[in-house]
This record gives structure tokens, C-alpha cells and sequence, in this order.
């Protein structure tokens, strides 16, 4: 076969495919169509043959003479009741599989008893093969007997004419090639049925892992977002309100202040555009432009501290550990972190307000601890607002915890614990 006779299957195997579609789903709006489909074939292929030799007479049958002796020639109003009995019966064969089997048996006991031969005996074995389809598998071993013990009275019946072990293999060889053929189609439907099902079900997983990384990534840039624009505006307005008050006083300070509001502002506005150049990138692909600014981390917390002292509060800031060879993911939480720590402080501090912030890292843990000496009252930094569910969210992504309230010697602490240990405990 060549290239382009298998090339030229192709649209071939589409229109069987179509067609077999097709088929499958008229058969399940109708399907008494193909069930009377059946009827009429066997009738045609096995009845009217036999109708129309009843009707001629003995001397028109067919086969060895001796064979046409042993058997009785039915008139034909009782082979037409026979064979009603035997292939009516088909229409219920997928409906209703075990009743048609026990019918046509026992019409086919009945016909065989009565020592009359006839080819519709054919429905008998379309049954057993219905059976195995579209029956309970617990009835099959009872139907199995039924047509063992049938096949045996057809073997001694015609043991006349041929031999008994003949005929049983013959007999048997049938009834086994019929619930065989009946299995087969039954695994392979319900193989197929598995695949669609399991296809279905890997559908809704992919589509549920969708919406969770979705929702997923809309919490984490709010979080991003929050923890840029909420401090940034923090500090700015603080700036702003300092700066106006200076300005009659003293300008060079006032003029001070709308410095540090440009390079707030610009700081801002860089990590936004990183922030919303990633949503672009994921969403439409690569974009040509400049390469993006990386994320903050521990080595960006004393310039943090610098806008915060420049906003007027006073900053003590000490490390403990070797946290610049911390993971990048941790080192953006903890700056995060100290940065929500920091706004909140800013947003409710007194003139004399002083924040020490320490980062102390050891082999299992990172702490993170910010207290200040502000007021700790019920419009605090304590509230329950997104900034303290943010870096509680954030310490959860490494097995952490955040914990706030008020200091010991007054003011507000935030003290947040990250687990340091790998997946799998080995560090």
C-alpha cells in the first residue's frame, strides 16, 4: 500500500466515523428502528424459506433425504405460530434481554419437542448474544444451562440422521461463538464508555485547575498590588502633609518632601508596570520590551527603611543570620512583610514613634519581627484589614504564621515566623 492510497483512507475513515455517529445517535432517539430492523431480517433470511417450502410440500425440501424423514412437516399455521414465537420475541432483545431469551427457549423447547426443524431456531442464539450484551452478567450462568440442556435435546433428536457428538460440538461451538461475540461487544463498549468518562472527568479537572490557578494568581496580584500602592500612597501622603506644613517655615525641606514624592511615585509606578507587564506576558505571551526589574527582596529593606525615615519616623534595622542567601521567594515575603509592618506603623504613628525591625535567620526558621512605640488603639494597625490578611496569606505559603497585637512596653508588635525547611525535611 502506498503513501497515497493510506493518505487517501483518511477522508474515508471520517465519513465511516460520521456515518457510525450517526447511526449511534438515531438508534438512541428510536430504537425500536433497529430492533424491528432484526425481526424483519431474520423473518426474510430464515422464516420465508421455510413458509415457502411448507407450502410445496414434502418433496420440495432440501437436504439428504433420510435427514428430511426424521422430522415432522408442520402445516403451516402452526409454523407460522412457531416461528412468530421464536423471532417476535427480538423486539425486547435489548429492553428487556432475559424475558426474550426465556420466550424463544421456550418456544424452541417446544418446536424441538414437537420434532419439527426449522431455521428461524437462529433467534434463539440473536438472544443469547443480546443477553451477553445488554443483560446482568449474574443471568448468564442460568441461561447458559437453559441452552446447554436445549442444545442436548437437539443433538438427540437428530442423532438419526448424524451423530450425537457431532452435533453437539457443532451446537455448542455456536452457542459459545454467540455469548463469546455477546462479551466481547460488551468489554469493548464499556472500555469505550471508560475512556469518554475518564476523558470527561480529565476535562473537569483541567478546567478546575483553571479556575484555581486563575483565582489563585487574581489573589496574589492583589496582594502585590495592595502591598505596592497601599504603602507607596503611605508614605507619599505623609510626605505631602509634611511638606506643606514646611513650606512656610522651611522651604528647602518643603522642597525635600516633593522630591521624595517623585521618586516614590516613580518607584511605584516601576513596580506596578512589573507587575501588570507579568499579567501581559501570561496572558498574550512574550512581549518585546525592556527586561523586567527583579522582585525585592531583604537586600531592598534599608532603602525601604530610608522612605519611611524620610516620611519622619525613625528607624532601627538589624539582621541576624545569613538572609541574603535566603530563597528569593522567601526574601520577597519577608520584605513584603516588613513593608505591610511598616505602612500600618506609618499610618498611625506619633511624631516620636520609633520602629525597630529586626530579620533573624536560623537553619529552620526566618522571624520577622517589627514593634514601635505608637499608639496601639482600636483604629490601629491591629485591625483586621487586608494588609494583616495579606502577610498572614504570604506565611502560610512557607508554613508560617503572623501574629499582632500590642507591645509589651506599649506601641504595636508584628511578628511573623517562616519555616525554612525543605519538602522532604533534608535541608
Amino acid at each position: 500500500m502506498t503513501t497515497d492510497d493510506i493518505s487517501g483512507m483518511g477522508p474515508l475513515v471520517a465519513r465511516l466515523s460520521r456515518g457510525g455517529q450517526r447511526l449511534r445517535q438515531a438508534d438512541r432517539n428510536r430504537p425500536w428502528v433497529l430492533d424491528t430492523a432484526v425481526v424483519v431480517l431474520v423473518f426474510l433470511m430464515f422464516c420465508l424459506p421455510d413458509l415457502l417450502r411448507g407450502g410445496a410440500g414434502d418433496g420440495d425440501g432440501d437436504g439428504p433425504r433420510r435427514f428430511r424423514l426424521v422430522f415432522t412437516q408442520l402445516p403451516l399455521a402452526g409454523m407460522l405460530a412457531l416461528q412468530a414465537g421464536l423471532v417476535l420475541p427480538l423486539l425486547w432483545r435489548r429492553r428487556r434481554p432475559l424475558v426474550a431469551f426465556g420466550v424463544i427457549a421456550a418456544v424452541f423447547v417446544l418446536q424441538w419437542s414437537l420434532n419439527a426443524v426449522l431455521r428461524a431456531d437462529i433467534a434463539l442464539f440473536v438472544a443469547l448474544y443480546s443477553l451477553a450484551l445488554h443483560g446482568r452478567l449474574k443471568q448468564l450462568p442460568w441461561a447458559c444451562a437453559a441452552m446447554a440442556g436445549a442444545m442436548v435435546l437437539v443433538a438427540l433428536r437428530v442423532s438419526a440422521a448424524m451423530s450425537v457428538w457431532d452435533a453437539l460440538f457443532f451446537l455448542l461451538s455456536t452457542t459459545t461463538a454467540a455469548l463469546a461475540l455477546g462479551l466481547m461487544v460488551r468489554i469493548r463498549r464499556a472500555q469505550l464508555a471508560g475512556l469518554r468518562e475518564r476523558a470527561a472527568r480529565l476535562e473537569i479537572e483541567r478546567d478546575q485547575r483553571s479556575r484555581l490557578a486563575t483565582a489563585t494568581e487574581r489573589t496574589r496580584v492583589a496582594r502585590e498590588m495592595h502591598d505596592i500602592v497601599g504603602h507607596n500612597l503611605s508614605v507619599i501622603i505623609t510626605l505631602a502633609d509634611a511638606g506643606a506644613y514646611a513650606t512656610d517655615t522651611a522651604p528647602e525641606r518643603g522642597k525635600e518632601a516633593l522630591q521624595l514624592i517623585g521618586d516614590t511615585g516613580r518607584q511605584a509606578l516601576g513596580e506596578l508596570r512589573r507587575v501588570l507587564g507579568v499579567l501581559r506576558e501570561a496572558a498574550d505571551g512574550p512581549q518585546p520590551g525592556p527586561e523586567l526589574s527583579p522582585q525585592p527582596g531583604i537586600a531592598d529593606i534599608d532603602a525601604l527603611c530610608a522612605k519611611v525615615r524620610a516620611a519622619g519616623l525613625e528607624v532601627v534595622y538589624r539582621t541576624s543570620g545569613d538572609v541574603d542567601a535566603l530563597d528569593s521567594g522567601v526574601q520577597l515575603t519577608a520584605y513584603r512583610i516588613v513593608q505591610e509592618a511598616l505602612t500600618n506603623t506609618l499610618k498611625h504613628a506619633d511624631a516620636d514613634t520609633r520602629v525597630h525591625l529586626a530579620i533573624i535567620e536560623t537553619d529552620t526558621r526566618l522571624t520577622i519581627r517589627v514593634q514601635d512605640t505608637g499608639p496601639a488603639t482600636p483604629q490601629g494597625p491591629h485591625e483586621e484589614g487586608h494588609g494583616l490578611v495579606g502577610m498572614r496569606e504570604r506565611a502560610a505559603l512557607y508554613g508560617g504564621t503572623v501574629s499582632a497585637g500590642p507591645a509589651g512596653g506599649g506601641g504595636w508588635s508584628v511578628e511573623a515566623v517562616l519555616d525554612l525547611t525543605p519538602q522532604g525535611g533534608v535541608r
